[in-house]
């Protein structure tokens, strides 16, 4: 357990106040909280659910973001330890972040033959079911957090295979290869979403080895994925390994979705988004810290915007964004 001023949040301020020259809508950080592991019990699970939280020192009515790790190269990061530069940030500017580490985390070395391997991509969802009908246990256990969850505001987010896993409890389908079902996943509880470098359409958009591996994949359908999100993608996120298609594909749940959806795309960026996975971490191929800044402002004023609809920080940040001598992105909204 440790509680420290969030040094990283001050120099995002600094990173972001120069690229774009404007006053700092979202405010200063607050010291912060993180607390882990917090053991959630998880019977039929082939270990129990392990989460981080990560919450400002002070406050109440607080918001609660679900984060979901991808599966990068790193071992750590895949796991409730990575995605500092996001939980950080999020929980000094009045968030309760939420880690928790999915079976598919190379931190368990689980028996490659338990069921859902190696991705784990229904077990994943239902982990953050478990989370959110485990809170009064880790109020329990996070004594510092008790009375100050506002559990009416709950959002989802996710990198990479952490995208898809909240795409679907945002309402996204798929349809299950091993018995032919379709797999509903949205949890009502959830009212907001972010998808940052998330998987987009299934079909002749996969590689022949995707398609092959991993068949959930190839029924993707976002027509059902209904919950006001904003999708990250950077437009040199080529991601060959998963699709043919290209960059695009991150922004397919935002071209293939209902309304309300805002797009961010980030230009220059491939699958790291500048690093957001981890500080200083070597499997990011486009570290650039202003990157980084800017997926920090922009999720942090959209999720404020979400749940306090009368806060202006979503739209300053998008202006800010757009006014910069050089923008480090768009923002598109439908």
């Amino acid at each position: 357990m440790s509680a420290s001023t969030s040094s990283t949040s001050s120099n995002a301020t600094a990173t972001a106040a120069a690229a774009t020259g404007t006053a700092d809508v979202l405010g200063p950080p607050s010291p912060v909280l993180s607390v882990g592991p917090v053991v959630l019990p998880a019977p039929g699970r082939p270990v129990d659910l392990q989460v981080r939280v990560s919450a400002p020192v002070t406050g109440s009515d607080l918001p609660i973001v679900l984060l979901s790790h991808g599966q990068g190269f790193s071992n750590h990061l895949s796991s409730l330890n990575g995605y500092a530069p996001l939980a950080d940030f999020w929980a000094a500017h009045g968030f309760v972040v939420i880690q928790p580490t999915h079976l598919s985390s190379r931190t368990l070395t689980l028996d490659p033959g338990t069921p859902g391997a190696p991705l784990f991509w229904r077990s994943r969802a239902e982990d953050m079911k478990r989370v959110l009908d485990g809170l009064d246990v880790i109020e329990e256990a996070v004594p510092q957090l008790q009375g100050r969850l506002d559990r009416g505001k709950v959002a989802v987010a996710g990198h990479s295979m952490g995208g898809h896993t909240a795409s679907l409890l945002l309402g996204a389908r798929l349809t299950d290869p091993d018995d032919g079902t379709e797999v509903d996943l949205a949890d009502p509880r959830i009212t907001a979403g972010i998808l940052l470098a998330a998987p987009g359409r299934g079909g002749d958009a996969l590689t022949e080895e995707v398609a092959k591996n991993w068949p959930f994949f190839a029924t993707a359908d976002f027509s059902a994925m209904t919950t006001p999100t904003l999708v990250v993608a950077g437009d040199r996120d080529e991601s060959a390994h998963l699709t043919v298609a290209g960059a695009d594909w991150h922004t397919d749940p935002y071209v293939l979705s209902p309304g309300p959806k805002s797009l961010l795309t980030l230009f220059g960026a491939e699958h790291g988004l500048g690093g957001i996975s981890g500080y200083d971490v070597a499997e990011t191929t486009d570290e650039n810290p202003a990157r980084v800044s800017a997926v920090q402002r922009l999720t942090s004023a959209y999720l404020r915007g979400q749940f306090r609809p009368e806060d202006t920080s979503w739209k300053a940040e998008c202006d800010a964004l757009a006014a910069a001598p050089e923008p480090l992105g768009r923002v598109t909204s439908r």
